[in-house]
């Protein structure tokens, strides 16, 4: 019996077991997907299902430099004691390993990718099968070139900064500045990069939003209209600073901006640095974490 693209979406969606998973049972059972899902529930698969909708939260944010290639990966899982376990940990490496080696363009394509005979879905569900809690690959970003990462606090933030550069990658004075601008990142968590990647209709929207707050200021009150637009762009010169990162006065020196800081570790290397682009990944930003309320759940339970 043959089965279309369309079956396996479909079997997929049914069991929540991953894509190669359900064209096996399908190629097993000839297309039959009743057959299929009897085939995975019995291979322990489609128990991840039931899992599947479990918010997972935790986990690790996994950057390296793997034979040049920056790499930065967000796994996630349900506990914290999963997230600090060997086989979590070594997945995280494996995972960076294959963006590193392959490129993959998304995460489908991630997924489908092979290593020592086993996609990296394969990866994901062995470790399911051993931990029995959800496990997902969240995102990844891969840069080529003159790349330096750094994590903090054993994966809860993970950096890659990428520079346009004539500096060896491996020069231990430019690895030191990459590793502090990283750290800057990790700590400030700027939104942009310069002035000129602040998008303008977040700009005009910042303008709006000061032009409004000082309406609403006694002190403000008749005010010709050219002193308060003076007012307005001394006020984006400090957005500039709080959200661009080589506007941001430098953690480590408070007399530094960190462009200034870049640019006098160019000028003692004798060579161009530039920033050129950066990622932050922190863990679990943006999942809505369940809130259980124990009191609740005894009552449930006695209803």
């Amino acid at each position: 019996m043959a089965f279309t693209a369309k079956d396996v979406q479909a079997l997929r969606e049914k069991t929540g077991c991953g894509m190669m998973d359900c064209k096996k049972a399908l190629v097993e059972t000839d297309g039959n997907i009743d057959a299929a899902i009897d085939y995975l529930r019995e291979k322990g698969l489609a128990q991840a299902a039931k899992k599947a909708d479990r918010i997972a939260a935790e986990g690790t944010v996994y950057a390296a430099v793997i034979d040049g290639v920056g790499v930065v990966v967000e796994i996630n899982a349900e506990t914290d004691f999963v997230s600090n376990s060997d086989g979590f940990k070594a997945l995280a490496a494996r995972v960076a390993g294959v963006v590193a080696k392959q490129a993959p363009a998304d995460m489908e394509a991630l997924l489908a990718c092979s290593e020592d005979g086993q996609t990296v879905e394969e990866m994901v569900q062995e470790l399911f099968l051993a931990v029995r809690e959800n496990i997902k690959i969240r995102r990844f970003e891969r840069y080529e070139g003159a790349v330096v990462t750094y994590v903090h606090a054993g994966g809860k933030i993970g950096v890659m900064v990428k520079f346009d550069t004539d500096v060896a990658a491996d020069n231990a004075e430019f690895v030191a500045m990459g590793k502090n601008v990283a750290m800057q990142i990790a700590a400030m968590n700027p939104s942009y990069l310069d002035i000129e990647s602040v998008p303008a209709e977040v700009l005009a929207r910042e303008k709006e939003i000061l032009v409004a707050q000082m309406k609403e200021d006694p002190k403000m009150a008749g005010k010709p209209d050219a002193v308060l637009g003076k007012i307005v762009e001394g006020k984006i010169g400090k957005y500039y600073k709080e959200n661009c990162l080589v506007e941001q006065q430098y953690v480590i020196d408070g007399d530094l901006t960190v462009g200034k800081y870049v640019e006098n570790t160019a000028k003692a290397l004798g060579a161009a640095v530039k920033v050129a682009a950066y990622v932050r990944f922190e863990k679990g930003e943006g999942i809505e974490k369940r809130q259980d309320n124990f009191a609740d759940e005894v009552a449930g339970m006695i209803k």
